[in-house]
């Protein structure tokens, strides 16, 4: 399994970050987590870096309800940008919503992976690192 360089967690709930953040260095399988507590700072992030792929990241952990920019506001802005982005980038929806709306909605959106009940234990995240 090749490793993954960098992981971005856009998450506001303090408790849940530390904890993912926890499990994630457990798995060694990640070199460096960026952590955004609003979907706004991780689009202009984006955006910012679009062009230098090393530091955008693999794979985006994506909380919904969040203030500033929720998930769904991220993901529709993400979409606009996604063709011009220099690097694939898989995205999790990663939500504590057991809402089949939330669930259908998220599966329908294409830039969306999969949709993940929190909290995400290690061993999800282990079977989500092999399947990129």
């Amino acid at each position: 399994m090749n490793q993954t360089k960098t992981l971005s967690l856009i998450d506001d709930d303090e408790i849940f970050v530390f904890l993912t953040k926890k499990v994630i260095e457990q798995t060694k399988l990640i070199d460096q987590i960026k952590v955004f507590d609003n979907g706004l700072d991780a689009l202009e992030f984006l955006k910012e870096n679009k062009d230098h792929t090393e530091l955008l990241p693999e794979i985006i952990l994506l909380d919904l309800n969040m203030p500033i920019m929720n998930g769904w506001q991220f993901l529709e802005e993400y979409a606009h940008l996604h063709p011009y982005m220099g690097k694939k980038i898989t995205i999790y929806v990663c939500s504590s919503s057991i809402s089949t709306e939330d669930i259908k909605r998220a599966k329908a959106i294409n830039e969306v992976t999969d949709y993940i009940l929190k909290p995400i234990h290690k061993d999800i995240l282990i079977e989500l690192l092999k399947a990129i």
